[in-house]
């Protein structure tokens, strides 16, 4: 024991002080800590000798106290209201994290991946987002009633959605695929290469992509004058996609085209058309929806349309950044288009 206390073990290294830190750089405590919590009011040369001095001493700020002082959690949350299983086997998500990860690079701030499932848990959720856990949220895969685009559109949480968000209560920024173009097109392909009887694995209809590519077939196919009966729905997976593939060939043995709104639901297509003896491209077309690996995977190779989702996900981390620093200067949605990637299927 000493006079300033109980002695610290010899084996336990010196922790810099904020104080030694302005020491060393010849500054004001307070300088210091608004050089270190972001730089404001601070000069360049003063900035500059902080800088030094951390390097130097090998400084790590109090993130607590920083916190305290700034308000600011230095964390953004990724929030998929989806299941475990979807988020862990669809490429989309890794993509998605891929390009979030791109716009956090050259930052501290730390990505925490959120699951908003269905019910109390997505209550949890949006209680988390409130309670000022994080600086602000992507959001992405999101469904008509997860409430998650009101909860956050009244609150002043940044955040941005990856994919068309339903009303809200006030604009919300988000950047997406033309997904309706991307249907049209993808029917379009198929009508050019000779398919008179198309068929469609739609995505869920409670989801913005859902809709939009199928109002993309169908629009291309009433502009050509054919038929739009032959639709069934799945959910992305490559299961809905096998089981979607053997009711229409059930009700529509004569389909020479297949439109799957996911390359995983035209994947498990794939296999239901090879197993009831329909060649691709022989026999029936196929074309998919997403370019993320599975298409170039597939036996043939899929026809699909290029979905952009690393893109979209770094510039959607970007403009969250500039929410949180508040240089946001507007709310328009960023669009990127969805073009053919042609392959053996189609």
């Amino acid at each position: 024991m000493t006079q300033d206390g109980p002695e610290r073990p010899a084996n336990l290294p010196h922790a810099p002080t904020l104080e030694e830190v302005a020491d060393l750089a010849g500054v004001s405590r307070s300088t210091a800590s608004r050089a270190i919590n972001g730089g404001l009011k601070v000069s360049p040369e003063a900035q500059a000798a902080v800088d030094a001095a951390v390097a130097e001493l090998g400084y790590t700020p109090n993130r607590a106290a920083r916190t305290l002082v700034t308000r600011r959690t230095d964390s953004i949350a990724l929030v998929v209201p989806e299941p475990d299983e979807k988020v862990l086997n669809d490429p989309y998500f890794a993509g998605t994290l891929q390009g979030l990860s791109a716009a956090l690079a050259e930052t501290e701030i730390q990505l925490i991946l959120l699951i908003a499932r269905r019910g109390d848990e997505a209550h949890r959720t949006t209680r988390y987002l409130r309670n000022g856990h994080v600086d602000g949220a992507v959001i992405v895969s999101h469904h008509r009633d997860d409430a998650l685009e009101s909860v956050l559109a009244q609150s002043r949480l940044p955040c941005v959605f990856v994919g068309r968000p339903w009303t809200t209560p006030r604009p919300v920024q988000y950047v997406d695929v033309n997904n309706y173009l991307g249907g049209r097109r993808a029917t379009e392909h198929l009508i050019a290469t000779g398919c008179r009887r198309i068929a469609t694995i739609a995505g869920p209809l409670d989801m913005a992509a859902g809709v939009d590519r199928l109002a993309g077939w169908r629009q291309a196919l009433q502009d050509a004058h054919l038929s739009d009966t032959a639709m069934v729905r799945g959910d992305f997976t490559a299961a809905s996609g096998a089981a979607a593939t053997e009711q229409l060939l059930a009700a529509h043995p004569d389909v020479d085209g297949l439109f799957a709104a996911s390359d995983l639901m035209a994947s498990g297509a794939l296999g239901v058309l090879a197993r009831h003896g329909r060649r691709v491209p022989q026999d029936v077309r196929v074309i998919g929806f997403d370019d993320l690996g599975v298409a170039a995977s597939t036996n043939p190779p899929l026809t699909t349309m290029a979905n952009p989702v690393v893109e979209m996900s770094r510039v959607a981390g970007e403009l969250l950044l500039e929410q949180i620093a508040r240089r946001a200067t507007s709310v328009e949605p960023r669009i990127f288009s969805a073009e053919v990637v042609v392959r053996e299927s189609a």
